[in-house]
């Protein structure tokens, strides 16, 4: 039986564990990445573990969601971030380089090469051909120490592409169509790995928009082939000594086909307030439209805001339509400058922002009340832009341009027809200037000396061993589809505190319950309560670890989002499933009591948990978890436990020594 490209990456880096569906692999981490909200905890976890330098060929560290540093914590932050790296042997980009997986793709990203990184759009990279997997910061932390990844290995569908896209049709509207078709949940536990012949007429930039927002659909990671259209991409980048050709045998066996004609796609978009609430633009043409803003991780390379400038050279925008471009990487703004086109888009009435995430996350450019924003991102829970009850589209810069002409929701094909427009189309240069080389501050580049931390970045917080009796009231029940947005928002006034937990986890699921944090706190332990899916969206390990910081001992659940459900067993909080019933009849502020002994039970191997609730009636909640995760369950999570076998592996080797 042949091998799936996905098989063959994870083969070539297995270091424990077996390759095989369902089954637990550690493999050996090539590159980390981490940004400014992720990556100050990250560091710290690193300090606490007492390494002294990286382990990964490489480590990016970039500052890009709070790059208008609006707070001394925010500049604190960049600035210990920049000694960390400096002092541990990473790759510092500095604020306003860009975001990191843009910046990451025109500087290291590799076929072949295992990419780990805090942020959940790590599977950008699976554009090049690379398995980039999105985890929690203390998993990256740990990888750049030298410690394996370990996953369980996932199921793998074949997206097999046929036909070419028709014009005004693009790359964003083709995982737009698998949200359309699916769900945000349908990916769970699964990696996307595009074939066929319509692979071939996509550019390397293309497939990146795809496989960056298949993150939405749930999924571990989605990877394209590295052929040609990939060689020459990285030639142009000047990385040609980059590429290597990798494809999926031909006779591989998939766990599952999906079928899609490219030649059938048209011009779609996500309306308020879930990715996968897809629709053809022509359905909701007409709406009039306040916001416009093109950037982002998922399309804010050159290749994407080129087309918005040609559709408005010459042109003016919308008097009642504000609209902004972000580029995804100083390499991008320093290409549209030199080439004339940033000019053209300011004399059309743009405002041309720096390279940053903010707006994705509500850290800038929050909508107005009763307002309607449209966006090139790839998100738009409610609540994300900064403004509580937003509504936000999601659609591809062109018809985000078209847009921003008419100030309403527009589907560029008619509008190229009123204006006598053809469409732009993927253009690329010969070749990449500015790689922002500038910009990033090389290991051996360090400008501090030791460590700096600022008087609002805080020690991490460690938790207990478990113990054996585990009981506590119902703090919070949820429904279905609750994001980490809802358990730690990203907005400016709540990621100024993400190097300081104490503080941090009075912000915890306070969009849900206002007076969660300080019940929680008074409790002392107890449960939360969820329907589906609970964890989505963000890797943003904070999620898990403030309700840790404030006594949580577990969560009862229908189901949880693959990196969330990590992060909880990292800092040692129980991911119980129950059954709909269950969690129909479990009412908050409930006694939730685990009948058995919980550490032993944990340990042993026990899947099925009996827990009572309110002292009346019991129920059967299980415990997925393999051998490997029981022992950090136990232990009090991932770091109190690595920490531990570094320092008994050091001691051990000093002991040889003598």
């Amino acid at each position: 039986m042949g091998q799936t490209l996905t098989e063959k990456i994870l083969e070539a880096h297995r270091v424990d564990g077996t390759v095989e569906t369902g089954e637990e692999v550690g493999i050996e981490v090539d590159q980390t990445i981490a940004h400014d909200l992720t990556g100050t905890m990250a560091w710290l976890q690193f300090e606490a573990l007492g390494l002294d330098e990286v382990q990964v060929e490489v480590a990016g560290q970039h500052c890009d969601h709070q790059t208008y540093q609006p707070d001394f914590k925010v500049s604190d932050d960049h600035r210990f971030l920049r000694s960390a790296a400096g002092t541990y042997g990473a790759y510092f980009a500095r604020p306003g380089t860009g975001i990191l997986h843009q910046v990451h793709k025109e500087n290291y990203t590799a076929p072949g090469k295992t990419l780990l990184g805090a942020d959940s759009h790590t599977p950008t990279a699976g554009g090049l051909g690379c398995l980039g997997i999105g985890t929690g910061g203390l998993d990256v932390a740990t990888a750049m120490g030298g410690a394996p990844y370990y996953i369980d290995v996932p199921e793998v569908v074949n997206v097999r592409l046929e036909g070419e896209l028709p014009e005004w049709s693009t790359a964003k509207d083709v995982i737009l169509e698998l949200l359309r078709r699916f769900s945000v949940k349908f990916g769970v536990g699964k990696v996307f790995e595009y074939t066929g012949p319509g692979v071939g007429s996509l550019s390397a930039h293309e497939r990146t928009v795809i496989t960056n927002m298949g993150t939405e659909l749930g999924a571990t990671t989605s990877i394209f082939p590295s052929d040609e259209r990939t060689e020459e991409f990285l030639e142009r980048l000047g990385r040609g000594e980059d590429y290597v050709e990798l494809s999926p045998d031909e006779n591989a066996e998939y766990d599952d086909e999906v079928v899609v004609d490219l030649s059938e796609i048209e011009p779609l978009i996500a309306c308020p307030s879930m990715p996968d609430n897809v629709v053809p633009v022509r359905e909701v043409a007409g709406e009039n439209v306040d916001q416009v803003l093109v950037g982002s991780c998922t399309n804010g390379a050159y290749e994407d805001i080129l087309p918005v400038a040609k559709l408005l050279n010459g042109r003016e925008t919308a008097r009642r339509t504000e609209t902004i471009i972000a580029p995804g990487s100083k390499q991008a703004s320093e290409m549209l400058a030199r080439n004339g086109y940033t000019a053209e888009l300011m004399a059309a009435g743009v405002n041309v922002s720096e390279a940053t995430c903010g707006a994705c996350i509500g850290a800038g450019h929050v909508p107005a009340s009763d307002s309607v924003s449209v966006r090139t991102f790839n998100r738009n829970f409610e609540g994300r832009s900064g403004m509580e009850e937003d509504a936000v589209y999601l659609c591809s810069p062109e018809v985000a341009a078209a847009t921003a002409l008419t100030g309403e929701i527009t589907d560029p094909r008619d509008l190229a027809a009123d204006l006598g427009v053809d469409a732009p189309g993927v253009e690329m240069p010969e070749s990449y200037i500015g790689t922002s080389e500038a910009d990033i501050i090389m290991p051996d580049e360090s400008v501090d000396t030791g460590l700096v931390k600022g008087p609002n970045i805080d020690e991490v917080p460690l938790k207990n061993p478990m113990g054996s009796d585990l009981s506590g009231p119902a703090l919070l029940k949820m429904p279905d589809n609750i994001t980490t947005d809802h358990i730690i928002p990203a907005t400016q006034e709540v990621s100024v505190y993400r190097s300081n937990v104490p503080k941090l986890s009075e912000y915890t699921l306070k969009r849900v319950d206002e007076t969660f944090a300080g019940r929680a706190a008074e409790a002392d332990g107890g449960f939360l309560v969820a329907g589906e899916n609970y964890g989505q969206g963000s890797s943003r390990e904070h999620a898990a670890l403030c309700p840790m910081y404030l006594g949580v001992h577990g969560v009862l659940a229908q189901s949880f989002a693959r990196i969330h459900k990590a992060n909880l067993i990292n800092f040692g909080l129980l991911p119980l499933s129950v059954d709909a019933d269950a969690y129909e009849r479990i009412e908050q502020g409930d006694t939730v009591e685990i009948v058995d002994d919980a550490a032993e039970a944990v340990r042993s191997g026990q899947e099925a948990f009996t827990v009572r609730i309110g002292g009346e009636w019991e129920t059967t909640a299980r415990l997925d978890a393999n051998e490997r995760e029981r022992e950090l369950l136990v232990s009090g999570g991932k770091l109190p436990h690595t920490r531990k076998e570094f320092a008994d592996t050091a001691g051990t080797d000093a002991g040889s020594a003598d």
